[in-house]
């Protein structure tokens, strides 16, 4: 694939982060793109910001959909089918995402756990399912789907367990490479990309709050405590403050852009390459993780990570 122009593209998770900027980049290089997420008013604002930055004419609809839910997607792809009037994709972006659930073995909420798991792992298995005949019957096709460098590297540092999100961001990654090889056999104008970000500045932690209805404030209060903080002296809306500062500080102070995130996404699709690390951070991790996987889960490794430049909003936590 040389450029995106007068491709036709599905963008999940598009109504913020690195889905919104995926939409805004490839319609102004002239991409047709069907979206989808929870939100109708942030792809409402993705959309109006699309079309307002393109100099192309490009068809671009939005899709209210849930990804970890399969008769939503199969629905999503047939309203894009008849309003697009395609027969086949050129690329699709698996790439909503939420976090949550992070402890399995005190299974503090088994459905916030589940939910996190299904929408990170069954959005991107029902997006590869369900749009992958599509993409077979182009020229070309890519199956791009978001994994994490959590699908390398199963922490977000000491003392925080993280075990649903990085659970399904390891299923992501090796499905993907393993889809590849059955690509090459089966289908080989197909390239399936697998995409490990570091830390992005994206809505992540507030959608992901918004999503699970709100704060945890008995689990905050437990891990507070753990750390050493008077929780006595927080009342409920301390808590609900810190969650959404929380929220926008990993926003606001991530090393990458999400633009900057996606830019990188793109670049390798022309690039063709199938593994696609994005951010100084992730080829760091992925570096350190490699030459040092038995000792990846001790606290020192983390200061390893630190001290190369990276993580230090999560050393700081």
């Amino acid at each position: 694939m040389e450029d995106f122009n007068g491709k036709m593209a599905v963008v999940t998770g598009a109504g913020t982060g690195m889905g919104r900027e995926l939409v805004r980049q490839l319609a102004a290089k002239g991409c047709h793109v069907a979206m989808c997420d929870i939100s109708p008013d942030n792809m409402t604002e993705t959309e109006e910001l699309a079309l307002s930055e393109t100099t192309h004419t490009v068809r671009l609809t939005s899709h209210v959909c849930d990804v970890s839910d399969e008769a939503d997607m199969l629905a999503f792809r047939d309203q894009l089918l008849t309003r697009h009037e395609v027969d086949s994709l050129d690329l699709v972006f698996n790439n909503a995402g939420i976090g949550g659930g992070g402890s399995f073995v005190t299974d503090e909420d088994r459905m916030a756990w589940e939910k996190t798991f299904e929408v990170c792992w069954y959005g991107v298995y029902f997006g590869s399912r369900i749009f992958l005949p599509l993409l077979v019957s182009s020229e070309e096709g890519h199956l791009v789907n978001t994994s994490s460098i959590n699908g390398f590297w199963a922490t977000v540092g000491p003392g925080v367990p993280h075990t649903a999100y990085c659970a399904a961001k390891f299923a992501v990654k090796g499905f993907t490479e393993a889809l590849n090889v059955d690509l090459q056999l089966h289908a080989p104008h197909v390239t399936a990309h697998v995409v490990m970000p570091g830390h992005i500045g994206t809505e992540i932690g507030l959608n992901s709050t918004a999503a699970h209805g709100g704060p945890d404030l008995e689990r905050m209060r437990k891990n507070l405590a753990e750390r050493g903080a008077d929780v006595d002296q927080l009342t409920d809306d301390d808590l609900n403050s810190l969650a959404t500062l929380q929220g926008e500080r990993f926003r606001d102070e991530a090393p990458t852009t999400a633009a900057q995130a996606s830019e990188i996404i793109l670049n390798g699709i022309l690039e063709n390459r199938w593994r696609i690390l994005v951010g100084d951070d992730a080829a760091v991790i992925d570096e350190l993780v490699r030459e040092d996987p038995e000792s990846a889960y001790q606290t020192e490794f983390l200061q390893r990570i630190v001290d190369r430049g990276h993580l230090e909003f999560f050393n700081m936590r």
